[in-house]
């Protein structure tokens, strides 16, 4: 049975909060009050300054939500990938992102797995591991070579519980396998709990529309930002029993 991290709970609110932030039907009323409402005040002095603000962030959420500003914020978060060197690791690491995801995924890793590059490919993720694990199985990777966890809901417990169940075995250098907006948060998660890791960016699937592209780069950005100021890209200690024994328990449970 999966238990849901205290660290989970926070993150899921922290996303709902985000989902109701990009829904233009209601921020643009809001930004628009926010700009409007100062001057109902007329004795307040910081009107002129609390306008401003508003225009300010209504013209970059304009931005954030145009094809301009998804295309700049895409191209953005794949500067921050490091190139694939090219050398072996101890497995592949694929993370869930639902159903339109999965098959460049499993394709890519499966390429990895037949070039050699690692023994061992690792799906993580709830509602995806178990699908993933069947799907690189039907496309010829042994399943004496795969392996997962299915318990994990977000990122961040994505690269815990992938390390619970590792790292005891002396797996330390990983090829990571997500889409490019994803990578980076993803990339600097999985370092910070001790592994060595190599992105492999798999493509975003072709059937995602404008919409569904244009949110996953402004959700990627706001997570990027979030994690760090959560401190979740600092070193942390899985022998700590606050990641290790917790999530062993949770995963193995």
């Amino acid at each position: 049975m999966c238990v849901v991290t205290s660290a989970g709970h926070l993150t899921r609110s922290i996303w709902r909060l985000l989902n109701l932030v990009l829904q233009p039907s209601l921020m643009l009323p809001l930004l628009t009050l926010l700009i409007a409402a100062p001057w109902i005040f007329r004795s307040w002095p910081w009107k002129r300054q609390a306008s401003l603000a508003g225009v300010l962030l209504l013209l970059l959420y304009g931005l954030g939500l145009s094809p301009l500003g998804a295309k700049l914020g895409g191209e953005g978060l794949s500067l921050l990938i490091p190139q694939d060197n090219g050398q072996p690791a101890d497995a592949i690491v694929v993370l869930g992102r639902g159903g339109d995801f999965r098959p460049s995924r499993v394709r890519v890793a499966a390429k990895l797995w037949q070039q050699q590059r690692a023994p061992l490919v690792f799906a993580s993720g709830r509602g995806d591991a178990t699908e993933i694990q069947a799907m690189l199985e039907a496309a010829g990777v042994p399943a004496a070579d795969i392996d997962g966890e299915p318990c994990s809901a977000t990122t961040n417990e994505n690269a815990i519980f992938t390390a619970a169940l590792l790292q005891p075995r002396g797996i330390e250098r990983l090829i990571l396998v997500t889409d490019p907006p994803h990578m980076a948060r993803s990339l600097l998660t999985f370092r910070s709990l001790g592994f060595e890791v190599t992105p492999h960016p798999s493509p975003v699937p072709s059937s995602l529309n404008f919409r569904r592209r244009q949110f996953l780069v402004l959700r990627e950005w706001a997570g990027l930002i979030g994690y760090g100021v959560m401190g979740r890209y600092f070193a942390r200690d899985m022998s700590h029993p606050r990641f290790g024994a917790q999530a062993g328990a949770e995963v193995m449970g």
